[in-house]
């Protein structure tokens, strides 16, 4: 019988090439020649047994090329090709079709992380169903495939830095509840295949600037370094169990991150027993000879990297490793190694079984953009929207509005509602497509005008703009950043730089607000953008001020639902909005004082944990004491939704350590959790603090746990410099905060 058919189909259609493989087996048994099944094509075996044996049947030169992320077939054992590089930040990214759902640090800002596994797991869902399509049409490319460079876990150090919007904030917890979150709905949790590939990047230090990625060497302390920049990687590889880990361009402390011993033998598989694979960011491998400069040739860098445990080169570094081979600069067990680290994933992604042993196998397209996943993304849209100012009322819009203003350049904008790493949406909803749908429903009578382009504008804009501002009952105005002003080097069509060099509402759009405020009607301001912009005059002038980041394809939608009452806002910044970049340190220093919440002794515009709401709640009955099970300490409160409209709210629980050391933060988010309340509802909102959330870092990078006093302060946001919350001042929308603390038991655990 002639298998040469079945086996070039195996080839193209590398979903089925196991299964083709047994048919082909038990053809050949017919004529009497059964040999035995190779071991790698035996689903009953574990992944890494199944890995080994396929590596002990290839050549160097076959191992080689394994090691890239375009990996080539192998046809003589039936290998399909296979790209690694696939991206899915907040929906299946570059690929087509796709949900998009808010940016990354929208995603942050709900402080939600069962909202956040399951937007995860809708991501996956219509991956697995873009991946089987794209066997069914024998396409292999970059972007097809199911190993994701996804989530970004580097710490929002510092707002200047324009790949910001791709993180979870400036707290390394929340980063770390998040990142857990959303890759335990990225892999799912079937004890035998993985759904996808989650990537926890960029390991380590790497917040910018972007123009200096590939060169630049991070030198924080030992204390910074473990308090700061590694918790939230930790995290993802003990919690989550995270398959691979991106290296990222930098240094740190003088070794290139993709040839750190430090960061990968000794920190990642050594501490953390790590046994998926690392896989350098795209081109770091080469810059470990070429920019770095920490190898005499491109060869002996390439080895520095694999040797280190690099196991995967997103670029054309491991092309020198047959060189390096050759040299002695590595071993054929290197390469042995790392390529079972790599082909234990894709046995564990089920891409060489019969596709009904795995699960998620027969998802169809329709799920791709279904009307459920819409629904989803508008829902974490909305509940993403961070309220910073409510000065009588304003919001939500009530029945007295009857014409409604809208202004600004990202009004009626696409690219403020995709952010970057996205995928193509069906049926963008602007934010002004969604406020003019909800007002038709309302008999509102909507009259729009730009006013001015991101950072430009005209008198007769302006005048525009003025215009419909004084026919109107209330104006909103949709102002600050889109992808064309903030992002990845090079991405950034108004800045090529990506990131921002300071943190002002640039001068055409700050006119604008005037300009319209001007008519002297209720004012709402509405700020796009993935990180924090210093509007001290909004603050101070808005009727109502409110942050909804990138907010996804349904965005307009969902900001619509805030704006006219149909969602009570609880979303919480993610990061701290300072009055200038003059607050900060020079963005190049990568020590953290003086930086982000934990460390900045000054007065901000806003606080990170801030957000205000359209009802109002009530604590009481604080109590802290030692867990019975599992967390050192426990916290319980009572929530009582005190207001007209159910609602949710974000508790936040901190640590205000007294006495603390200079190098040590002066707070620091211990717990976390959203609660939804029916008016008038009470809950008693039990919160658990791990024993490392009751530690600090010493200066060598030594955990400890906490000693003397302690005050643990919970509420609806940060406390005041003080360590106390005070009632809002308008008395209308207003939140009651808590005005006593506990302390924490003696005699804690270590950490």
């Amino acid at each position: 019988m002639n298998v040469a058919p079945r086996v070039a189909a195996a080839l193209a259609f590398p979903r089925v090439a196991a299964a083709l493989a047994f048919a082909a087996l038990a053809a050949l048994g017919c004529r009497g020649a059964r040999p035995p099944r190779p071991a790698y094509l035996d689903p009953e075996l574990p992944p890494a047994a199944r890995a080994a044996d396929l590596v002990g049947r290839l050549t160097s030169g076959e191992k080689i090329a394994q090691l890239m992320t375009e990996a080539p077939a192998i046809p003589r054992l039936g290998v399909p090709a296979y790209d690694w590089w696939s991206e899915a930040l907040h929906g299946v990214a570059r690929a087509g079709r796709a949900t998009v759902f808010p940016q990354a640090i929208a995603l942050a800002a709900t402080f939600d992380e069962p909202l956040v596994r399951e937007v995860a797991d809708a991501i996956a869902d219509e991956a697995r169903a873009k991946f089987d399509e794209a066997q069914r049409r024998g396409a292999r490319g970059r972007y097809q495939g199911l190993t994701f460079f996804s989530p970004n876990l580097n710490l929002y150090r510092d707002p200047r830095w324009g790949r910001g919007q791709e993180t979870f904030g400036e707290d390394p917890l929340l980063t770390a509840r998040m990142g857990v979150a959303f890759i335990r709905g990225l892999q799912g949790d079937d004890p035998r295949y993985a759904k996808t590939i989650a990537t926890a990047k960029h390991f380590a230090v790497h917040s910018g600037p972007e123009a200096e990625r590939h060169v630049f060497d991070a030198r924080p302390s030992p204390h910074d370094l473990a308090d700061s920049y590694l918790p939230q990687f930790e995290a993802a590889v003990r919690e989550a169990d995270v398959g691979s880990v991106m290296a990222a361009y930098n240094s740190v402390n003088g070794e290139p991150a993709p040839a750190s011993e430090t960061l990968l033998a000794q920190t990642l598989r050594g501490r953390w027993e790590f046994s998926g694979y690392v896989v350098g960011d795209c081109g770091a491998v080469e810059d470990v000879f070429y920019n770095h400069h920490a190898a005499p040739t491109l060869a002996a860098g390439a080895a520095a990297a694999l040797r280190a445990g690099t196991d995967l080169d997103c670029g054309r570094g491991y092309r020198a490793l047959g060189e390096a081979l050759a040299a002695g600069l590595v071993a054929e067990t290197d390469l042995d190694r790392a390529l079972v680290r790599l082909l234990s994933a894709r046995f564990r992604l089920g891409v060489f079984d019969p596709p009904g042993r795995v699960p998620w196998s027969n998802l169809p397209p329709a799920v791709i953009e279904s009307p459920a996943h819409l629904a989803l993304a508008r829902r974490v849209a909305a509940r993403a929207v961070v309220l910073l100012e409510n000065r009588s009322g304003t919001l939500p819009l009530g029945p007295a509005i009857r014409r409604l203003a809208v202004v600004g350049p990202t009004a009626d904008d696409v690219p403020v509602l995709l952010a970057n790493y996205h995928g193509t949406p069906s049926r963008p909803v602007t934010l002004l497509d969604g406020i003019r749908a909800a007002s038709a429903r309302r008999g509102v009578e909507v009259s729009y005008a730009q006013g001015a382009r991101l950072i430009t504008t005209s008198d007769g804009a302006l005048a525009d703009a003025a215009a419909v501002a004084r026919a109107a009952d209330a104006v909103i105005a949709v102002v600050g950043l889109d992808p064309r002003l903030e992002g990845e080097e090079h991405d950034s069509r108004l800045n090529r730089a990506g990131d921002r060099a300071d943190l002002d509402l640039p001068a055409a759009q700050q006119r604008l607000l005037e300009a319209v405020a001007a008519a002297g009607k209720p004012l709402v301001v509405v700020v796009t953008g993935g990180g924090a912009i210093a509007m001290p005059w909004a603050a101070a002038h808005a009727a109502a001020l409110l942050d909804v980041f990138y907010p996804g394809a349904e965005g307009g939608n969902a900001v619509a639902d805030v704006l006219f009452g149909e969602v009570a806002p609880a979303g919480r910044l993610p990061f701290t909005i300072y009055r200038s970049a003059g607050d900060l340190p020079p963005f190049r220093d990568y020590s953290m004082s003086g930086r982000t919440y934990r460390y900045f002794a000054g007065d901000p515009l806003y606080r990170f944990g801030d957000g205000r709401s359209t009802t109002t709640f009530r604590y009481t009955a604080l109590a802290v004491g030692r867990a019975t099970s599992g967390a050192a300490v426990s916290v319980s409160v009572d929530v009582t939704n005190t207001g007209p409209v159910a609602g949710d709210e974000v508790v936040e629980v901190y640590l205000l350590p007294r006495g603390a050391p200079a190098y040590a933060p002066r707070r620091w988010l211990a717990a976390f959790t959203r609660v939804g309340l029916a008016p008038g509802e009470r809950r008693t909102v039990r919160l658990a603090l791990a024993a490392a959330r009751l530690s600090m870092v010493d200066e060598r990078g030594a955990r400890r746990p906490l000693a003397g006093d302690v005050d643990v302060a919970v509420g609806g946001r940060q406390p005041d410099p003080a360590g106390r919350y005070a009632s809002d001042a308008d008395g209308v929308t207003t939140v009651l905060h808590l005005t006593s603390f506990g302390r924490l038991p003696r005699d804690l655990p270590g950490p």
